[in-house]
């Protein structure tokens, strides 16, 4: 077991969870993957048809939904990611969704255009052809990657995911 964790971010809908339903799809072959998902405003139901966790679990991988008065996974309380991880046996592949200033490696997604407010917490962007990298001054230490090319972004995280566990 590899026990690599990896973050994404970027706005409410910029692609998150279709990029990681497609990452997860092809490394669930070959891999456990556990998704996390955190819902800040605490209003997710879980494992609804069209939700992002009903995605997440179509995919095979086991799916983790934190807020700020609960996490479900069978979990009646808060669980911080420590605790989180140490519950979850072995895996793979972790990717958190959301928790901008968690100390992961992060892929910040965008989509039209890019909030440069991300960089502070960000080690690559995923972008398609509709951001004009003219526009912007995006630091030489953030990967600029393919939204579209998941291969890209695979090797991306198996060369910088960190190691959890």
């Amino acid at each position: 077991m590899k026990h690599l964790a990896i973050a994404f971010s970027g706005p409410s809908n910029s692609g998150k969870t279709t990029l990681i339903v497609k990452i997860t799809e092809k490394l669930i072959k070959n891999y456990k993957v556990i998704i996390i998902k955190n819902d800040p405003k605490d209003k997710a139901k879980f494992d609804i048809e069209g939700k992002d966790s009903y995605k997440f679990s179509q995919t095979g991988a086991d799916v983790v939904v934190t807020s700020p008065t609960r996490t479900t996974y069978f979990f009646n309380h808060y669980q911080d990611l420590d605790e989180i991880i140490e519950k979850l046996g072995d895996f793979d592949f972790l990717f958190v969704e959301g928790l901008k200033t968690l100390p992961l490696p992060r892929i910040s997604v965008f989509r039209n255009k890019i909030d440069e407010s991300y960089f502070e917490h960000t080690d690559a962007i995923a972008i398609d052809e509709s951001v004009n990298l003219s526009e912007y001054d995006i630091p030489k230490s953030i990967a600029i990657l393919n939204l579209n090319d998941i291969d890209q972004i695979i090797n991306w995280i198996f060369k910088n995911a960190k190691v959890v566990k």
